[in-house]
């Protein structure tokens, strides 16, 4: 028998890898863990023989089953772990794909080896949304996020989640009300690149009033070090003690650089020292004021931020 329409099978199924790797990265807001709940879902298609993925109907949708399945079973375990994290635990941060930097973003491959190259920004991966599913249980953010982010039927989240249809809609409708308790009118795009400039400025030249100024009065800076670099390990509340402690950070780290990029679909920051990027920043804003920011410095979640300079 003819092995031609087997092949184009296969790259069809190569091809789902992109979809695969967005979905992973809502579902458990780690890189690592996405790229790795992918490569799992792929080494079980290949495990299997010929005649086997011959009779699957739609290869996408058994890679989605299984990579659904092993999201579901990651963010189960991934409870316990976090509970052990030193410190607030952030969602890893991505950068635009034009910013991501060691080689890979634009490199002319015709595959990024690189997840973040892969990942769609949209609202879905603002750190903002990331974060609200962050306190949902695993459960309830499978199924909202397969239904209400890539608008999957709930008849396909059942097989995934071993619920009833039944369940997953009521699973995904109580993570909606968790969306939409947390959720504020964002500022566009525009607006907030403007804001997140001016807090740039205020931080360089050390003036704690504009900080203040721009800064919700109940805003709450939260940081991720993971124990692996030092920062605070509780949230910081209040605009003025955010201010503090910001100005407390350049003083102490001279030479720190600033530069404006886009984290996860939005403007934030990057700060570099010596040429090395230690913090990622995400913002959220709500009425041209910052109400939160999302400081990530663990070293091992700043895969593809590293020092490209000003360019």
């Amino acid at each position: 028998m003819s092995s031609t329409p087997f092949e184009p099978e296969q790259g069809a199924v190569v091809g789902e890898r992109r979809r695969l790797i967005n979905l992973a990265y809502r579902l458990l807001g780690s890189l690592a863990e996405a790229e790795g709940a992918v490569q799992e879902a792929y080494a079980r298609w290949y495990a299997m023989s010929r005649r086997q993925q011959e009779a699957i109907e739609s290869p996408g949708a058994w890679l989605t089953t299984v990579a659904g399945r092993v999201c579901l079973d990651v963010l189960g375990s991934a409870r316990a772990r976090r509970e052990r994290y030193v410190g607030a635990w952030i969602p890893e941060p991505v950068p635009d794909r034009t910013e991501w930097v060691g080689g890979r973003a634009g490199d002319g491959g015709a595959e990024s080896a690189d997840p973040a190259d892969r990942i769609t920004l949209d609202e879905s991966v603002s750190m903002a949304f990331l974060v609200v599913l962050e306190s949902m249980t695993p459960a309830e953010r499978v199924a909202f996020v397969l239904h209400d982010v890539f608008r999957y039927p709930f008849a396909e989240v059942a097989a995934i989640v071993d619920r009833t249809p039944a369940a997953c809609r009521q699973l995904a409708s109580s993570a909606r009300r968790r969306v939409r308790a947390a959720s504020a009118p964002a500022a566009a795009t525009a607006g907030q690149a403007g804001l997140v400039r001016h807090f740039k400025e205020a931080w360089e030249a050390r003036d704690i009033g504009a900080l203040v100024t721009l800064l919700d009065p109940e805003a709450t800076m939260t940081a991720d070090g993971g124990g692996l670099v030092g920062t605070v390990l509780r949230p910081v509340e209040g605009a003025a003690r955010i201010a503090q402690y910001l100005i407390h950070i350049a003083d102490r780290a001279p030479g720190l650089t600033l530069l404006e990029r886009t984290v996860n679909g939005r403007p934030g920051l990057v700060a570099q020292h010596a040429g090395v990027t230690v913090t990622v920043a995400a913002f959220d804003v709500t009425e041209a004021r910052v109400t939160h920011i999302w400081a990530v410095r663990n070293p091992e979640k700043l895969r593809g931020w590293s020092a490209d300079g000003e360019g």
